[in-house]
């Protein structure tokens, strides 16, 4: 797995190409992180476009995340070994492509496609600028650097469902990938001209290729057996079928890890129970958003829900998405009074707390009804998520960093395909089952929400449980670099102030 380089690190004056990369990696963050989170909102435009139903097009979504999670640790292993600018533009190129693919497509099936393209495209992009990033960068302007990467990043996510509602009625859905395809071509060009190439010279040139298919052929069956249980039956041959192939992708991927020279997942980091906790806890937390914007996307847009417009909808989810943002930088300071493992407790239990509201609605709630328990989910999740990444990178000594942020970042991508497919499954059959019974299509859509709230209430109380197992770790000292990690942290692992600092698993 590949390493970051040390952002902490003092080594003298900032090279010249470090603004050029600085422009490029922040700018083509920002890009693929407004791209992942404004689909949601997307979708029901998509599917009246298409004629694709959005059940089906919740494949968007999670094949996305699929293959980021193949992607994004082998991605960063690729930049080492054969150029980190080079691997950055081929990414940035077929982010460019995926884009003009998707706006050009007139079937769901092609959209769904060119979404699971952009997944490898976008995870390339997110480990190899941050790596170029600290790479260009020495002492204090590499902190810096790395600071605003993860604003950058934050921003983009929190901007992201807003964009989209506004080019859905600008423009069309085609509009979001259009405008994409633009930033990530300028992105090229600052690149080609302003980047200098590095590698990483004393890495073994072993890149674990077996390992990322596996864990694509694991993940694929249980999103696949998710999606499509309640249709097939849960104990149905297919599913049982899937869930057999996941079982024995998944055994073999172990084998496979044992050995190879430069494995994906180094199996002794699971060791380390801070480490597992603290990851399990981000899958939940990048899980239980992810779910919640695809649900509130539907439900916000139904005209049997609430009947929103794109934009009207973007506008509506802006409580789960800046609030998340907002209460970041407080976080850091926060832990350090109370404890990192009280924060990340009290963060789930609040979000539980919200998607239990949730777990009630009615046909009859109208958007003031939503507002509180979105704010909830947000806040939680701000506090849940900072000191969980502070902790998964602050539990191992520095030679494991890069290791441990890779296995974060790749819960992250799980935790978004695992959570939003079943979220998905759990709506699309309640929502059917209701209207089969004869419920008023406005009263099953107000039960498929509930029902996949409480799931992800669920979810969000084993996160509390999560908390409780992280055990002691060093924490943040609360400086800007680590209030930039918190902001990021529901998108990805930045280094912090307390990371490396942990005895060896």
């Amino acid at each position: 797995m590949h390493s970051l380089p040390d952002p902490t690190t003092a080594r003298g004056p900032a090279t010249p190409t470090a603004k050029g990369t600085l422009y490029a990696t922040c700018l083509s963050t920002l890009v693929v992180n407004a791209n992942t989170s404004a689909v949601s909102i997307l979708l029901p435009a998509i599917s009246e476009d298409t004629g694709t139903s959005v059940d089906t097009l919740q494949w968007a979504v999670t094949g996305y995340s699929l293959m980021g999670a193949a992607v994004i640790v082998t991605a960063g292993a690729m930049g080492d070994v054969f150029g980190r600018k080079r691997v950055f533009q081929l990414g940035l190129l077929l982010f460019v492509a995926s884009c003009v693919f998707i706006a050009l497509s007139t079937t769901g099936t092609a959209v769904i496609a060119g979404r699971i393209i952009q997944g490898a495209a976008g995870a390339t992009i997110l480990a190899c600028g941050l790596s170029l990033l600290t790479v260009a960068n020495k002492g204090q302007e590499q902190l810096r650097a790395v600071s605003l990467w993860g604003a950058a990043a934050a921003v983009g996510a929190a901007a992201g469902p807003l964009l989209g509602g506004v080019l859905v009625d600008v423009s069309g859905w085609q509009g979001l990938f259009w405008i994409d395809a633009a930033v990530a071509v300028v992105c090229m060009v600052i690149a080609y001209r302003g980047v200098q190439e590095s590698r990483d010279e004393n890495r073994s040139r072993s890149i674990d290729y077996l390992g990322a298919v596996l864990i694509a052929l694991t993940l694929s069956p249980i999103l696949l057996a998710t999606s499509m249980g309640a249709e097939w039956g849960w104990f149905s041959a297919p599913t049982l079928a899937c869930l057999a192939v996941a079982m024995a992708s998944g055994v073999l991927f172990v084998v496979v890890e044992r050995r190879v020279a430069v494995p994906l997942l180094d199996l002794k980091l699971l060791r380390n129970v801070v480490l597992v906790a603290s990851t399990v806890a981000i899958l939940i937390g990048a899980g239980t958003i992810n779910g919640l914007m695809y649900l509130l996307s539907l439900y916000f847009q139904n005209s049997d829900g609430l009947g929103f417009t794109p934009l009207q909808a973007g506008l509506a989810t802006l409580p789960a998405t800046v609030g998340l943002v907002l209460i970041a930088p407080a976080v850091p300071k926060l832990a350090g009074r109370i404890g990192g493992r009280q924060v990340v407790g009290i963060g789930f239990l609040l979000t539980a707390i919200g998607f239990v509201v949730v777990g009630f609605v009615e046909s009859s709630w109208n958007y003031a009804m939503f507002v509180l328990p979105l704010l909830a989910i947000a806040v939680g999740m701000g506090l849940s998520n900072g000191p969980s990444s502070s902790a998964a990178t602050a539990c191992v000594p520095q030679e494991q960093v890069g290791s441990a942020s890779g296995v974060s970042n790749m819960a992250r991508y799980v935790g978004a395909a695992v959570a939003t497919a079943l979220a998905a499954s759990i709506n699309a059959s309640v929502v059917q089952a209701n209207t089969a019974a004869g419920a008023a299509m406005s009263d099953a859509l107000a039960s498929g929400l509930a029902a996949a709230s409480w799931v992800m209430a669920g979810l969000s109380f084993a996160g509390v449980v999560m908390a409780v197992l992280m055990r002691r770790h060093k924490l943040a000292r609360g400086t800007l670099q680590d209030v930039a990690a918190s902001a990021a942290a529901h998108t990805h692992t930045l280094p912090t102030t307390a990371s490396g600092s942990g005895a060896a698993a």
